[in-house]
């Protein structure tokens, strides 16, 4: 489904990425390890075309990843963006017509991905009404709703409890079930010995 190929990436003379190669197939979680500063948010944004790589390739489905492939990827960013003001529910809604999907069947998944999760209650919440769990899982939601080919998750435990934490599990599980490929970040090394079929380390 994925494969890159020898990115590098530096910054002010200093490199980041060195080299780094890996592939993740079908129904494959991989993990990307390394401390603050190691380069895993970098090659997550140059993965979804966020920002260039000074040298090497993505290729996605057999191809260099384009624009429109980014419509069969779901991406959940460490930096969060939820509109503070807006109601949960009408917010997810955007993001998946965004993605492409069609207002009445967004719908229908929404629902479903809510009731799932517990959180029906906050389908007409505003999102700054929420706590930085409920944001996240909010956003977790917003992310893989629309039933992409891959999923990128970075640092997606940070602000869940132990609950919530195991929750997130369970789903990623699912989704490697259901043949999804799937790529995260963390520090959670706990999580990346329970759920990856491989890990790098950056």
């Amino acid at each position: 489904m994925l494969q890159v190929e020898h990115i590098n990436k530096s910054f002010d003379g200093k490199q980041v990425l060195h080299d780094v190669s890996f592939t993740v197939g079908c129904g494959e979680v991989v993990g990307l390890l390394g401390a603050n500063g190691a380069g895993k948010t970098t090659l997550l944004r140059i993965i979804t075309r966020l920002m260039e790589a000074d040298s090497g390739k993505v290729l996605f489905d057999g191809h260099p990843i384009a624009q429109e492939d980014l419509k069969r990827i779901g991406y959940l960013p460490e930096e969060r963006g939820l509109y503070r003001h807006e109601k949960a529910g009408e917010q997810a809604l955007y993001f998946m017509q965004l993605k492409g999907m069609p207002r009445k069947e967004a719908e229908e998944v929404l629902h479903g991905w809510f009731y799932r999760l517990g959180m029906d209650e906050w389908w007409n919440r505003p999102a700054g009404k929420l706590s930085k769990g409920m944001q996240q899982k909010l956003q977790f939601v917003v992310t893989v709703a629309h039933r992409p080919d891959l999923v990128i998750l970075d640092e997606p435990f940070s602000g869940f409890d132990a609950k919530n934490s195991n929750m997130l599990k369970q789903e990623i599980l699912a989704l490697k079930a259901s043949g999804t490929a799937i790529i995260f970040s963390t520090h959670n090394l706990q999580a990346a010995d329970e759920l990856c079929d491989k890990t790098i380390q950056l």
